[in-house]
């Protein structure tokens, strides 16, 4: 059974934890608008795991923050997860801040 995909927004930063994956990522799609307003920046140093979709919601939820003006940056993004937007070449659009 997989675990659960808990966020909270602090400012203008949206923190996740948990794991972000096709099981567990719904209620975060169905108020991924509301959740993003003012969001320049995610935290992701406490996903356990992320799977395909997982990342394709990291790349949605930046589309969003363009369109609302946004120059969205992740932070904590860990070996595992950068292997995975490696993978997909995604280096230019899951964009780290340093």
């Amino acid at each position: 059974m997989s675990e659960q995909l808990n966020w909270r927004v602090e400012a203008n930063q949206l923190h996740l934890s948990g794991e972000l994956e096709r099981e567990t990522l719904l209620a975060l799609w169905e108020q991924r608008g509301s959740v993003m307003k003012q969001i320049d920046t995610i935290d992701v140093s406490a996903l356990e795991r992320v799977d395909s979709a997982g990342l394709a919601l990291l790349v949605h939820l930046r589309q969003i923050a363009l369109q609302q003006g946004e120059n969205l940056q992740f932070t904590g993004i860990t070996e595992k997860l950068r292997t995975l937007i490696s993978l997909y070449n995604l280096q230019q659009i899951i964009v780290s801040r340093t």
